[in-house]
């Protein structure tokens, strides 16, 4: 399968925005390393409506006028890994939760590590807000995007102050 995809500028750098046929399959950072979100060939497409939709309620949100995204998405993972990315879609705006919290809430408790390694793989940051994960302690953990996207994110939603 070939992607469509397309860049944006954005407070925390360039993002590249993917969709498949279905949807937005990932929003890649512009230090992404790389095999965190395997994918097929992509193409530039600068007028595929997922991604213009996409890039529209993003720049939305970084203007502080969206707090809930509404594009289609395809997550493409295995069934753990979709059930921790579905959990992330259900933290509301300016809200965190723990990796603790995510296990149980999906109904494995003891998989905390697990629900780590899922959190890191997910492709669809920012809309998928695995930002709002943080360690049980309250610190900030490892991000894709960096530390200070992940901070700049939660400050957006009046969750903390820059580092």
């Amino acid at each position: 399968m070939t992607y469509a995809s397309r860049t944006m500028t954005s407070p925390v750098g360039t993002l590249t925005l993917v969709a498949s046929p279905k949807g937005l399959t990932a929003i890649l950072w512009e230090n992404e390393r790389a095999g965190r979100v395997p994918l097929g060939e992509t193409r530039e497409d600068r007028d595929h409506p997922v991604l213009i939709e996409a890039e529209r309620q993003i720049a939305a949100y970084f203007a502080g006028e969206l707090t809930e995204f509404s594009v289609p998405l395809d997550f493409a993972g295995t069934d753990f890994q979709k059930s921790v990315w579905a959990a992330l879609l259900t933290i509301p705006f300016g809200e965190t939760r723990s990796y603790a919290e995510i296990a149980h809430q999906i109904g494995r408790p003891k998989a905390v590590r697990a629900v780590g390694a899922a959190n890191g793989r997910n492709p669809i940051s920012i809309i998928a807000p695995c930002h709002r994960v943080i360690g049980s302690n309250g610190s900030l953990t490892g991000f894709a995007g960096g530390l200070e996207a992940k901070q700049l994110l939660l400050t957006l939603e009046g969750r903390g102050t820059l580092l």
